[in-house]
């Protein structure tokens, strides 16, 4: 009897060991909590095209808006813990938006597990042809002549962006209207058509109509400039003590198997090490990352704290 018993528990550990080993046998889904064609969303599919090749399966993107990305991120919280549904994230949702909302539908350190750090992103200052400045101290000249006349658009409220303008309104002591969208890139084709003037827009979502002449680049929201547009200042060299980074990260369910996570890091690891993606990713000044789930974890507990700091400055809210 003994013996029976022990045969069949070894049959079941055996069986869990090859569902673990073979992980995944089908296709991932790897969420986004922004439109496509913005900045979390091309860093997503760079990413998602990478891990496909490695695991051996199809991650495909699915974009759940709206929300600051707290709507695609609660899709996440609340999947199954089996490695098949993923979290493209962003500091917006996991490090500024516990401090802007008054209550989230989840818990950004208990509700997930870490993967990875994915990449910083720099936001850019970009303003209409039609605004009459050419520098940031201009602009805020400009702003201080004319208060609440400019309206500068996010991809949504407590977004990056939104937080890029709450932050330049506090420390410059002028007024701009936010206006939030569900996402970068409708934000940006409203910037184009002049429905809104200014956007603290992620470099890749902009560069391109940068260089084409059809938006003027006053300044970079990071604490260096970017290699890609070396000629544009930092907003911080005129106005001092100004800085703010994005970054992505993926993520999975609370109480994913840790196996999967190790293989899903290991991956994207790989990935970020590689030639091609970092060539992709430098294409939109984004600078690749990495490292292990409890960095990530350690990163987002102190990201937490930064961004509950630079909330208070701003004094955005969200209602």
């Amino acid at each position: 009897m003994r013996r029976l018993i022990s045969l069949a528990l070894a049959m079941v550990l055996s069986t869990a060991a090859q569902a673990q080993t073979a992980w995944p046998t089908k296709p991932i889904r790897m969420i986004v909590g922004f439109a496509a064609g913005g900045s979390t969303d091309v860093t997503a599919r760079i990413i998602a095209q990478a891990l496909s090749e490695r695991l051996g399966q199809p991650v495909v993107i699915e974009n759940r808006t709206g929300a600051g990305g707290n709507i695609g991120a609660d899709a996440v919280a609340k999947a199954d813990p089996d490695g098949y549904t993923l979290l493209m994230t962003t500091s917006s949702t996991f490090a500024a938006n516990p401090s802007l909302y008054k209550s989230l539908p989840f818990d950004v350190q208990k509700d997930f597990a870490p993967i990875a750090l994915t990449a910083f992103i720099p936001n850019l200052l970009v303003v209409n042809p039609s605004v009459p400045s050419d520098n940031v101290s201009d602009f805020i000249a400009y702003l201080k002549a004319n208060p609440g006349k400019l309206n500068y658009g996010s991809a949504g409220n407590g977004t990056s962006q939104h937080l890029s303008g709450e932050l330049f309104n506090s420390l410059a002591g002028v007024r701009m209207v936010h206006v939030a969208y569900r996402g970068g890139a409708p934000a940006v084709s409203d910037l184009l058509g002049g429905q809104v003037q200014v956007i603290f827009a992620p470099l890749v979502e902009v560069i391109q109509q940068v260089r084409a002449e059809k938006l003027k680049a006053l300044g970079i929201t990071t604490a260096k400039r970017s290699p890609l547009l070396s000629e544009v200042p930092t907003i911080a060299e005129n106005l001092p003590g100004y800085e703010i980074t994005l970054w992505n990260g993926l993520l999975a369910p609370a109480n994913t198997p840790p196996e999967i996570i190790e293989k899903i890091n290991r991956a994207t690891s790989d990935a970020l090490r590689s030639a091609d993606v970092k060539a992709k990713l430098a294409e939109q000044g984004s600078e690749p990352v990495g490292g292990t789930p409890a960095e990530f974890k350690a990163f987002i507990a102190s990201e937490l704290v930064k961004w509950r700091k630079l909330v208070e400055v701003s004094g955005a809210t969200v209602q």
